[in-house]
């Protein structure tokens, strides 16, 4: 038959797992490149591919490549392709193009339009007849990459990606992708441990992605099996038979592998999403083959007639759990009921914080870089056997920073004076008479003025003028490669430097020990003073707390947003999502908003939002807080015929959350794409939509938001007192 020079896709980092697939299929002359594997093979290898590789997201197969230094270059070298061997007139068609470092083009929109003109105008030429475009499920999709001035030009045989295996309720985020799942298991040898009659067992099973790869794997069940359409099924070449032989062959070799599946069983502490699993794998076939069971992770345990095999999980990361209290303990839970009950049996998991797999008390193999969307992850990899427990050790942060205080206080009080801060003292003034007179010139009452601008003194340091001047210091929490005695001196030098540098008491500075990102920490208490203290803000007051929660109610990073949300709300209905204490919804108020709708699910916070709407006398009907799950309000609102619509949007969410008071966890990456179409779908015509977000490695997905006009205006929106950290907080001003 004839041999294709064919391309597949893959997640970043899975290239070599797709690399030995695809050898073991027959593929030759393999290449591994960025995200994706070359080779050459025939149209069954192709077909065989499609249906069979658990890790690829696309086939391609390769039609040419040539020099684009225009865009009538792009045009004619598309052109230069006899289409009608591959789609008739009165087909349909999809272009998918992506451009890089490319002078002539580089809008994939205006590129896929260009191909699209190409194939099109050759078609009408010659029958007067032409494809019509349908992005859905066309019967050709062409696949463009333009990087440089090279263009390399292919038919998509896949269509939808292949990590869609037609089992998941579409309706449902899934927090790992169903390749990624497949790379996990066969990266750990699950293939080996299933034909050894090994059991494979997920604690936190969630929507059971990891169980049903698993299945299918041990079950020699093709992944593309339950998919009801593939790109080539409309391809003018395509060969029917040869299809309908593979596809017969995969339904006898699944027929076969069910009769010999091991021991595969979930559990979850959420009934929901037990049931949600449960519905997966009916959708799969797979019912009775799975067990499912609503079990808390405390009681996890192994049935005595399971064979031991693999324990694997997606736990929550540590992003997701806010408090680290609780995030140390789930995992010192899970280790506990490893060592307990697992002993002999092989453990993994993936998790985007490796320091937390510690807590778990194991000693784990070198770890496995894999990506879930962009967030970079770890798979750890554990035997579960004596020689390699060990009893992780936990610290209170609370008595630390007691301690730090009283250390604080003597170097205050010239009883230990540490010399080695006055570098600190030095750098802390000449911040103060820079970034003092600026914010004297512009009325700022509350900035930052320290942002670990020396590496040894890693703290943030903001100033709050109420009725006297409240200093907020957080550190970061220094890394385990510092000595615990030595970060504590320096904490405690630089407490003791603040008073005296602006020659304030002691007790107007306070101290919080920042942790590793989270999203919920602002909605646990830390303290019980009730103390709340009145700023001002571009003719805007506020109420702030310094020690009852880990932020005091005002994020200074976002001043400028909130300014431009002001002077552009006159006469506007403004909708705040996740509005925490209601700052943006000021802000519109005081500049004239027709009405404001505050959503957020605490309950602490919506409160905290009204009494700053009458602290600025501001209140009534127009101005109103409804209390939700912000993600399932606003899917709700946007598939309601009579929904509500808005000017003006500010949508700021958090970048993890599994709060008990949501259904799902929620990932700012994985997430965003649905988030932003649900909240564009609001706008009114004319409408302004302002998405932003803490997360330092967030990537927008602006291929799968290309129906909206998205413009990054993140470096307008960072203030003169964060211009030494550009990444404090990324925004997009977004409209339709």
């Amino acid at each position: 038959m004839t041999q294709f020079p064919l391309f597949a896709t893959t997640p970043k980092a899975m290239e070599a797992i797709l690399a030995t697939e695809i050898q073991a299929m027959g593929g030759t002359d393999i290449r591994q490149k960025m995200a994706g594997v070359a080779f050459a093979g025939d149209l069954e290898l192709a077909y065989r591919v499609c249906l069979w590789s658990r890790t690829a997201n696309r086939v391609l197969l390769h039609l040419s490549e040539f020099s684009v230094k225009s865009q009538q270059d792009l045009y004619d070298g598309v052109k230069r392709i006899n289409w009608f061997e591959h789609l008739k007139p009165d087909d349909s068609l999809a272009v998918s193009f992506n451009c890089k470092n490319n002078p002539a083009i580089n809008n994939s929109h205006f590129g896929a339009q260009k191909v699209k003109d190409a194939i099109v105008d050759q078609m009408r030429a010659k029958f007067n007849k032409r494809p019509s475009v349908d992005t859905d499920r066309p019967a050709l999709r062409v696949n463009v990459y333009l990087q440089d001035e090279t263009a390399q030009l292919s038919l998509d045989l896949s269509g939808e990606s292949l990590h869609k295996r037609g089992y998941r309720d579409v309706s449902i985020t899934a927090p790992i992708k169903e390749n990624l799942a497949a790379a996990i298991l066969l990266r750990v040898g699950w293939p080996a441990i299933a034909a050894q009659g090994g059991s494979l067992l997920d604690p936190m099973c969630g929507s059971a992605t990891l169980l049903l790869e698993g299945a299918m794997m041990a079950g020699d069940i093709a992944p593309g099996l339950a998919r009801d359409h593939f790109g080539f099924l409309g391809w003018k070449k395509h060969d029917t038979a040869l299809w309908q032989h593979l596809l017969d062959d995969a339904r006898r070799r699944r027929d076969l592998g069910l009769a010999r599946l091991p021991v595969i069983v979930g559990f979850d502490h959420d009934r929901r999403t037990v049931a949600t699993a449960l519905q997966h794998i009916e959708n799969a076939g797979l019912t009775g083959k799975i067990h499912i069971e609503k079990r808390d992770i405390a009681d996890a345990a192994a049935a005595d007639a399971w064979p031991k095999g693999l324990i694997v999980c997606n736990p929550p990361y540590g992003e997701r759990l806010g408090d680290e209290a609780q995030t140390a303990a789930l995992y010192r839970q899970f280790g506990d009921v490893l060592k307990q009950r697992f002993q002999g049996w092989q453990a993994a998991m993936i998790i985007s914080n490796p320091e937390l797999g510690f807590r778990l008390g194991i000693r784990s193999k070198k770890p496995i870089t894999f990506f879930n969307g962009a967030l970079e992850c770890k798979l750890l990899r554990f035997d579960v056997a004596e020689p390699a427990f060990f009893e992780p050790k936990a610290k209170s942060l609370d008595e630390r920073v007691e301690q730090v205080q009283k250390r604080a206080q003597a170097q205050y009080s010239h009883e230990q004076p540490d010399e080695h801060a006055e570098m600190f003292a030095n750098r802390l003034r000449k911040n103060l008479k820079k970034l003092g007179k600026w914010a004297e010139q512009h009325g700022v009452q509350c900035y930052r003025v320290y942002d670990a601008d020396l590496p040894e003194y890693a703290v943030a340091i903001d100033l709050y003028l109420c009725e006297k001047l409240m200093v907020h210091v957080q550190e970061y929490e220094s890394p385990k490669t510092i000595d615990p005695a030595k970060a504590n001196q320096r904490l405690a030098g630089i407490m003791a430097a603040i008073p005296a540098v602006l020659q304030i008491p002691p007790d107007h500075v306070v101290l919080k020990i920042r942790r590793r990102q989270k999203n919920t920490d602002q909605y646990e208490k830390h303290g019980d003073t009730g103390r709340f203290h009145v700023v001002e803000e571009a003719g805007c007051r506020f109420w702030v707390n310094f020690e009852d929660y880990l932020d005091t109610g005002l994020f200074l990073d976002h001043r400028p947003i909130r300014q431009l949300i002001q002077q552009q709300a006159k006469g506007k209905r403004f909708l705040n999502l996740f509005a925490y204490t209601g700052a943006a919804t000021v802000h519109a108020a005081v500049g004239g908003a027709a009405s404001t709708l505050s959503v957020d699910m605490s309950n602490t916070y919506l409160a905290w939002a009204k009494r700053n709407l009458e602290l600025n006398g501001i209140g009534g009907p127009r101005h109103t807080q409804v209390r939700a799950n912000c993600l399932t309000w606003l899917a709700e609102q946007a598939a309601s015929r009579s929904k509500p619509l808005f000017d003006l949007i500010f949508l700021d969410p958090p970048t993890f959350s599994n709060s008990k008071k949501m259904d799902d966890s929620f990932d700012v990456q994985n997430d965003h794409v649905q988030l932003i179409r649900n909240a564009s779908a609001l706008l009114a015509p004319g409408g302004i939509l302002y998405f932003s977000t803490n997360f330092r490695r967030f990537k927008l997905d602006s291929e799968n938001l290309k129906a909206l006009t998205i413009d990054n205006i993140s470096a307008k929106t960072i203030p003169v007192d964060f211009a030494r950290d550009p990444k404090i907080h990324y925004c997009w001003r977004i409209t339709l």
